[in-house]
Formats: C-alpha cells, sequence, structure tokens
C-alpha cells in the first residue's frame, strides 16, 4: 500500500491501537473487535511476542479491513521483517534516518518518534509520512504546534480516552493509544466487549472533537 494511501486510511480513523505486550492467539480476536468498533488502524510492536506472527495473521484473515502498522521499529533489519510479514506502515519511538529513508524508497507509511521540535523537523526532513509526538503532553504539544503547525502529528504515550479528543483539537490528525484501550484484561471475562466499547467511545469522542473544530 502506498504511504499516502495509509496514511489517508490512518486520518480517516483518527487513532492507532497498539497492542504491546503478549497477545500471541488473540491477534485476530482483537482486530476483530476494533473493526467493529470502527478502528481504521491497528499497530503491535515488535518488543512483544509473536509480533512478526501476529501482523501475518491479521493481514491473512483480514486483508484490508484494517490497516496493520510495525511498531517499536527501531533498525532497517527489523522494519525489513516487518514488511515482509506485510506490514503497512512503520512506527518507531525514535528517529533513524536510515529507518525513515528505507521506508521512503519503498513508498511505505513510516511513522517516526520524536519530542523536540529539532527531532521533529529531523523526521520531517528525511521524509517522514507522520509524526509521531512521543511522549505526548497537551500543553506541550499545543506550544510545539505553534511554529510546526504545518507537521501532521500523531500523538502517542500519554493519550487516554479523556483526553484524545483534545489532541485532536488542538490539529492532531490522528493519536495512538495503546494501554488505555487494550490491556491484558482483554484475555479474560468480557475483556474484548470493554475493549471494543473503549475503541467505540474513543471513535466517536474524535469525531466530534472533528465537528467542533
Amino acid at each position: 500500500m502506498e504511504a499516502q494511501s495509509a496514511r489517508q486510511i490512518i486520518e480517516r480513523g483518527g487513532f492507532v491501537a497498539i497492542l504491546r505486550g503478549n497477545y500471541t492467539g488473540w491477534f485476530s480476536r482483537i482486530a476483530q473487535a476494533l473493526i467493529d468498533a470502527g478502528a481504521t488502524a491497528m499497530e503491535v510492536t515488535f518488543n512483544s511476542p509473536s509480533a512478526a506472527e501476529g501482523i501475518r495473521e491479521v493481514r491473512e484473515a483480514f486483508g484490508d479491513a484494517i490497516l496493520m502498522g510495525a511498531g517499536t521499529v527501531l533498525n532497517v533489519q527489523t522494519a525489513q521483517v516487518a514488511l515482509e510479514a506485510g506490514a503497512q506502515f512503520i512506527v518507531a519511538p525514535n528517529t533513524n534516518p536510515q529507518v525513515i529513508r528505507y521506508c521512503v524508497e519503498r513508498d511505505v507509511c513510516v511513522i517516526p518518534g520524536a519530542y523536540t521540535a529539532t527531532e521533529v523537523m529531523t523526521a520531517v526532513e528525511a521524509g517522514a509520512t507522520l509524526v509521531k509526538l512521543f511522549p505526548a503532553e497537551l500543553t506541550y504539544f499545543k506550544n510545539l504546534r505553534g511554529p510546526l503547525n504545518h507537521v501532521p502529528f500523531v500523538p502517542t504515550g500519554g493519550v487516554e480516552l479523556s483526553n484524545a479528543a483534545d489532541f485532536i483539537k488542538l490539529g492532531a490528525v490522528a493519536v495512538g493509544m495503546g494501554s488505555a484501550i487494550i490491556g491484558e484484561y482483554v484475555k479474560h471475562g468480557d475483556g474484548l466487549k470493554t475493549m471494543r466499547e473503549r475503541a467505540t467511545t474513543l471513535a466517536q469522542a474524535i469525531r466530534a472533537a472533528r465537528t467542533a473544530s
């Protein structure tokens, strides 16, 4: 999938659901619940067990019903493994020009992490499709975006159900959310139902924030 097409899907949904932890055997069930909630993108971090297998499983089961990404991609070797597994976008907590270049050369959506203005512009100038503000805090984001309002930010780390809409109102094109939506609880009792309800609430809040902006 072309980088800009993936970007449009992420922006349309407004959030990336992040799986970090051991979800072996649960990837497809989580993906289905997210799809039912209206999510358009999910990410499996590569410091999680069976990350490549999980990406492959979801891609084979659901095709393009949900955009599948790889997170915590710290080097080109990991990016290569992720893409071979079927990842449609690459996310990192840092700005690694080599990883960005690798993705740009293959027209793959790449979302490096950055915090300072210098890091953000390094990512942009290297060709980042989107920039992951990490970690994210509302007042800091507002101040940073003042001079950098041309940058398509995806705040991640510090985004909760209670403040996700505020990041959107301040100009974020999407947000990344992990434990605020997905946690070990999904494996027990009505966990999947609870996760679906949280994701639905988030999707509705983002739509409302965009309407109000």
